[in-house]
Parts: C-alpha cells; structure tokens; sequence
C-alpha cells in the first residue's frame, strides 16, 4: 500500500508534469506579437538616432560653408591688386581694363573671367582675349589685336584686318603696299564689327587671292572697287580699268597678267579690259 502511494505521489516522479493542454493560439500570437513589436520599435529608434546624426552632422558642413564662402569673398587677401595687360600695340592697357569691367579692390572670387573676357573682345581693334585670376590677388587680361591688312575708303579710309573687321580709321593719306577697298558705304563698313558684308568679304577674298598666287598684279592693282552688281572692278596704276566678273577669279587673273605684259608691249594706250567673256578678251582703246 505505501508503495502504491509512492508511486502515486508527485514526489515520486522522476520527471515534471506533463502539461496535458495545448496552448492558445491566441495567446501564442500574443506572445510572438509584442516581441516583433519591440524589435521593429527597436529598429526605428536606431534608424531615427542615424538619421539625426547625418541632418546634425550635414548642417552644421552647410553652415561651416557658408561661412567660408563668406570669408572668401571679403578675405581682403583676395583683394585684387592690380590687373595687368598683355599683348596690346595699339590699345592703352587703361582702355583694356576700362572695357573689360575690372577694377583693383575687386574681389578675386567675384570675378567672371568669361563675362570679363567677352567684354575686351567687343573692342573692334581686339580679335581676342583672355582673362586670367591668378591666387590670391592678381587679374591679367591677355589680347590679340587685329593686325592691318588693307585700307578701305568709306567715306573716309579705315584699316581692316584679314576677316574684314575695321581695325581704325586713318586720318592720314598713307601709301599702302595693298590695292585700296572702294565702293562701301560708311554705314556697311560701321556693321562690319557683326558680319562684313557680301561685297566687302568679296574684296578682302580676292585681295587674299592675289597674296596667295604670289602674283606680280599686287603690286599693279591701286583699287579693287566693290560697288557694282557685276562683280568686282580692278583699277591698274596706270588707269586701267578691270572687270573679272564674279567667278573663276584665280583663273581670269592669270590672263589678265598676260594682256598687261601685251599692252605694255605693243604701246596701245587702253581705257579697259574685260575679262568676263569665257574665250576672249574685251580691250576698250581710249579715245584721243
């Protein structure tokens, strides 16, 4: 008998109770729930605590910035202190640096040397230029002027260069080893800064044309004149008047230095020549 209430007795287990009853799911739900919840919660602080030290850490770079920048554009160290010019002949360095915009005293970093740069070449005598910021207070506006090429009468005589462009008026009367540009008008040749116009660009064409061959005509032709509808006009030293039409040019050249070489030759005193006409020659006598 003692030994059935061994047995039956819980202290004579040698193992715990068994638990007889399955758990909830509701409850085990519940339990799995608050878990994941304190995790995710978990999670969101740590993203939160990441994302407060990036906007802390970024705001106060912005602010440092800010600072600096403003520093560096009153730094008197970045105070130019003087703003040199290169390259000029014609041109004062004071009317470069006038056009230009730029002035000593003027911060370094506020300085657009692209604006600056487009502002000499409005120059009419400037072909191009540069501006140049050197650390940490120095400008240096580098130019290129037009060079004279020719001399072209518009109501008054003007150098231009090989584009065309007005380089300066000449007040004087001036012996040039290049034939004269005639036949434009002072209004033309004022647009010509833009564009030179047709006419103008054919007489600096075939002005080049000349150069290139290496013809002796150079230095026969006083005047190419641009004024007619029918091409250019040529005017010799001696007076004579030239037409060579508006094309093949390199070639009507080359016959037009023979027939000077046989005028001069046979003495026939001529007024004219006109070259337009495919397989002749058009000599006009002058009339006595």
């Amino acid at each position: 008998m003692s030994g059935r209430l061994s047995m039956l007795s819980p202290r004579g287990l040698d193992h715990g109770l068994e638990d007889l009853a399955s758990p909830s799911p509701l409850i085990t739900r519940q339990r799995v729930g608050r878990r994941q919840h304190r995790l995710r919660t978990n999670r969101r602080a740590r993203r939160m605590g990441r994302l407060a030290v990036v906007l802390a850490v970024g705001t106060g770079l912005l602010a440092a910035g800010a600072l600096g920048v403003g520093w560096l554009l009153t730094a008197p160290r970045f105070a130019v202190a003087r703003v040199e010019v290169r390259g000029h002949a014609r041109l004062s360095p004071d009317e470069i640096v006038a056009a230009s915009g730029l002035a000593p005293g003027v911060n370094l970093f506020r300085v657009d040397p692209r604006v600056a740069t487009l502002a000499v070449e409005t120059l009419p005598q400037i072909r191009r230029a540069e501006v140049i910021r050197t650390f940490p207070n120095r400008l240096t506006i580098v130019v290129e002027e037009r060079r004279p090429f020719t001399l072209v009468h518009a109501g008054r005589l003007h150098w231009i260069d090989e584009q065309g462009m007005p380089v300066a008026q000449e007040p004087r009367a001036v012996a040039v080893g290049l034939p004269v540009i005639s036949g434009l008008s002072p209004e033309e040749l004022a647009a010509a800064p833009g564009e030179p116009s047709e006419r103008l660009t054919a007489g600096v064409s075939l002005l080049r044309l000349l150069l290139r061959s290496g013809s002796p005509l150079t230095s026969q032709i006083s005047e190419i004149d641009v004024s007619r509808k029918e091409g250019p006009v040529l005017y010799t030293v001696d007076g004579i008047e030239v037409r060579i039409g508006t094309e093949e040019w390199e070639a009507r050249l080359g016959r037009l230095l023979g027939v000077l070489a046989q005028v001069a030759s046979s003495g026939q005193a001529v007024s004219s020549i006109d070259l337009r006409f495919r397989d002749q020659v058009v000599l006009r006598p002058v009339v006595r």
